[in-house]
This record gives structure tokens, sequence and C-alpha cells, in this order.
């Protein structure tokens, strides 16, 4: 047998891939090289990950968001941010480096695309509820997935690749590593991987402390690094050591106490250590996302330090983009160079989102300059301009793909139109196919849409907000392909739909 794709990694990445993928009625095969899901780790406070809005808006149009919101509020103690800030006298929004923004100073007014009502907000989550949900999902989709088998060899020739896997050579149209940072599958495939080196080696950890009230709760930078303290026993720390310690010895108790100690200048006392682990800021970028029939997704394309919460986003968008283009490539009816286009496109983004990183170490390191800085982007942070610009990043909202179309919302997620039958748009994105919303029910457009067949759904209804707007035309991530103000001109939208769709019927 061979597959259509087979993917290496049972993240969230690989099992939303592999669901997209699904959509398409694609065989695909799961291999994930740990026996079992889960991890203690991902149930630590620092377990959680903000959701960004292009996050949100895809599990959304893909009927996922609502069992998600469900499983995490159901935990206990699960952290739901209007709850937890009810009755406090602001509300943050995210952080940069650890220094707050607020929602009383973001003007929303600077985002004319994002209608009242749409799906699309940050929100937590923790790593095993989104889990739990991906892999049944998958399951249900007829996913497989096979736990305790990792990928050994990789050797692709024009028509094929061989997977050596579990003592097997499993066979697949296509290869896709969604494996980690430490990618088996980038390696094999001889992916470059550059970027920058590590400047300190980061702690998560669950401890006992004889002496709690030593420490201060929350985040706090100190002369020799940075520390973050939830009550009882759970701690960050960053440790500018140049990343010498990660990986390289067991994590003790005396050695936590040690670090601890010298970053918070107490003489904190750790009594136990439940769990541990360690990470850092090194940032690598794959030059390429594909090489030949393997491609790249979520770390095993890009790693950076966990600040801000922004590796799963950006793995998850990379599986959008991914999904449908590779799924057109393999039925045979995707237009020369789409796949090309996963690369161009999510590249740069990940490119962006390193550099971010980057930018908030030069902000933590233990010295007068950096502190220096962190005063200014204080002040700039509580005006509205500068709120609503570290809103835009952090949140995403700002993404846009450059499709060489000038309308401002041509590359942009598609808005979450309400429709006059009172449904919303993103309710129709399910099916993971292009879509045309004609606002004025043309026949041109509904013709044309015909001659894409199942490619292309097409709906016709006029919207309680049309943003001046008479049609547009959706590719299968949500993002916007073609516009039309006034009569459509049903050429362009032909060229555009041939760009993303290849040749009509």
């Amino acid at each position: 047998m061979i597959h259509d794709v087979v993917i290496a990694g049972a993240g969230p990445v690989g099992l939303f891939l592999a669901c997209e993928l699904r959509l398409a009625k694609l065989s695909v095969l799961v291999l994930e090289q740990a026996e079992e899901p889960g991890s203690p780790l991902k149930r630590l406070p620092f377990g959680m990950r903000g959701l960004t809005v292009p996050t949100v808006e895809a599990l959304y149009r893909r009927g996922l968001l609502d069992e998600i919101s469900a499983l995490q509020v159901s935990k206990d103690g699960a952290r739901n941010k209007a709850a937890h800030w009810a009755g406090q006298p602001r509300q943050p929004g995210g952080h940069f480096a650890g220094i707050q923004f607020y929602q009383d100073r973001i003007d929303t007014s600077k985002w004319p695309y994002r209608l009242p009502g749409s799906a699309g907000s940050s929100m937590l989550v923790d790593m095993e509820s989104l889990e739990t949900v991906f892999a049944a999902h998958a399951d249900a989709m007829g996913v497989e997935i096979r736990r305790g088998i990792g990928v050994e060899d990789v050797e692709q020739s024009d028509e094929e690749v061989a997977v050596r896997a579990g003592g097997k050579t499993i066979r697949a149209h296509w290869l896709v590593g969604c494996d980690g940072g430490r990618s088996t599958v980038r390696k094999l495939g001889g992916f470059e991987f550059v970027g920058t080196d590590p400047e300190f080696t980061g702690y998560s950890v669950e401890v006992e402390l004889a002496d709690p009230a030593q420490l201060r709760p929350g985040r706090h930078y100190t002369p020799t690094g940075m520390y973050t303290y939830a009550p009882p026993g759970t701690v960050a720390m960053v440790d500018f050591d140049g990343g010498a310690f990660h990986r390289t010895q067991p994590i003790t108790p005396e050695h936590v106490q040690e670090v601890l100690r010298r970053v918070s200048g107490t003489d904190v006392t750790v009594t136990s250590l439940q769990l541990a682990t360690t990470w850092t800021d090194r940032a690598n970028q794959a030059t390429t996302y594909r090489n030949g029939r393997v491609l790249l997704a979520g770390d095993a394309a890009h790693i950076h330090s966990p600040l801000g919460g922004q590796g799963l986003n950006l793995g998850l968008g990379d599986a959008m983009n991914l999904g449908w283009k590779l799924a057109a490539t393999i039925r045979g009816d995707a237009p020369d160079g789409l796949l090309d286009t996963y690369t161009s496109e999510r590249h740069p983004i990940g490119a962006q989102v390193l550099d971010w990183s980057r930018a908030q170490v030069a902000l933590m390191r233990p010295s007068r300059s950096s502190r220096a800085l962190g005063a200014i982007i204080r002040d700039l942070i509580e005006t509205p301009d500068g709120a609503t610009y570290f809103a835009e990043r952090v949140w995403g909202v700002s993404l846009r793909h450059d499709l060489g179309n000038g309308h401002p919302l041509a590359g942009r997620s598609v808005p979450d139109f309400e429709l006059v039958d009172g449904t919303r748009l993103g309710e129709h994105l399910k099916a993971g196919k292009g879509l045309i919303l004609d606002f004025d029910a043309s026949t041109p457009l509904r013709t044309l849409a015909n001659r894409w067949g199942d490619r292309v759904a097409y709906i016709a209804s006029a919207a309680t907000d049309m943003l001046g707007l008479s049609a547009v035309l959706i590719r299968p991530d949500g993002v916007v392909a073609w516009t039309a103000e006034g009569n459509p001109n049903s050429g362009e939208a032909a060229q555009a739909a041939s760009r993303w769709f290849g040749r009509p019927k």
C-alpha cells in the first residue's frame, strides 16, 4: 500500500494537518515516536497557550472551536480570561517580554475588516485540551495514527517517498515533517536550518519550597536574569548562560535551587522537584519548507524561544496553509506552482516571528541598557497607537499575504460576515473548499463558480454589513483571493479562481 501522505509527529500541528488532508479524502498516516500522547508538563500553568486570532478563526472554520472551548472551561482551575479578570481595574491583552498591554488602550477602529460578533478573538487553552480534541477529530475523520514509531530513514524519488520506521518501509507520495524542533525528517530530508545561537537556558519547573514567601509572585527581572513565580510551586526562570545547561545534564533539585537563588537573589530552598524542563532562545528556520516530496511544518520548520507563545500558532498556520495546497497537488487539479506558495507565504511570517522573539530577548538581558529600553517600551505600550500595534502583532490581526492584489482585504483573513439568514460565513467553510460569496446574487458569478465544480462553492446572500463589497473569492484557508466593489468583473474573478484552483472543467 502507498499512502497519499505520511506525517511525522502527532502533536497539534501534525494532527491538524492530517485533518485538513482528510477533508480531501486522502489517505493519511501519522507516525509518532512517543508511546503515549500528552505530557505532565503540558498541565503546568506555563503549558497554557494563547491562541491568536488566525488560529481561533481556523478552528472555528473547521468546527473545532466550540469543542475546545467547552473542554477548556470544564476543567478545574481553567484559566478563562474574562472570568479571571472580572472586577479587575484593567484587562490585559497580552505582553511583550513581560510588559503588558491593556484592552482599554487598543483602538479597534484601526481594523476596519474585523466585524463585531466574529469568532476571531484571542483565547487561552492548555495543550492537553487542544491535543485531546485534535486526536479525537483525526480519529473520527479516519486518520491512521501509529504511536511508538519514529522515522529512522527517508529516501525519495520523483514519484514517492520511502520512509523507514519501526523496522519497516512505508511508502507514500509525500512526507511532511511535523516532528518538532529536533526534527528527524528535517535532518534526513537535507534541509538547511539557519539562525542564531541561544543566549540563555530557560527553566519551567514544579517544585516544593521550604520558604515560598521569599519569592514574589509574578514576573521579575533581576541583575542576573528573570523569574516568574506562580504559588505554590510553579516557577519559570531564565539564566543567561548561553544555553550551556540545556539538555546537557540531568535537572536535579540542587541545580534548580542553585539557579533560582542566583536569578532571584534570595536564599530560597527547594525541598523537592516534581516536574522540570529546559528550553533556550535559539532561533532557527529552514531556508525552504519543501525539498522535493518532503515538506516541513511547525517546529520542524522553525524554532524560537516560547516567549509570547507564538510557536503553536505559527505551526497551526503552516498546517492551514499547506493542507489544501498539498491536497490539490495530489488530486492533480492544482495550478502550476501552487505548492511552492506554501514556502513563499509562510516563510516570511516565520522569519517575522523569530525576530519578534529575538527582540524580546534583547529586552530581557540583565543589563542597564535593556532596563532602559524596557522603560521606553512601557511608555509606548500605554499609548493607544502603541497598544494597538502590539495587539496587532501578538494577536495576529495584521497578518496578510502579499497576493499582488491592490485591495486592502486581499491576502487577509475573510471577515466573518453575518448573512441575512442569521448564519455567519465561517460556518460555511467547514468543508475546506474555495467559496464565492456573492452579495448581489449575480448570475455570472454563479456560472463561474460552477465551472470549478466542487472545488469552489457558491453562496448568494446579502449580509448585515458588506463593508462596501459586492463579492469575494475565498481560498480554503479563509484567505481572501479576490474582491469586487460595485459590478463584479467576471474576467478578474475567473483569473483569480484559476490562479488558486487550477483549470476550470
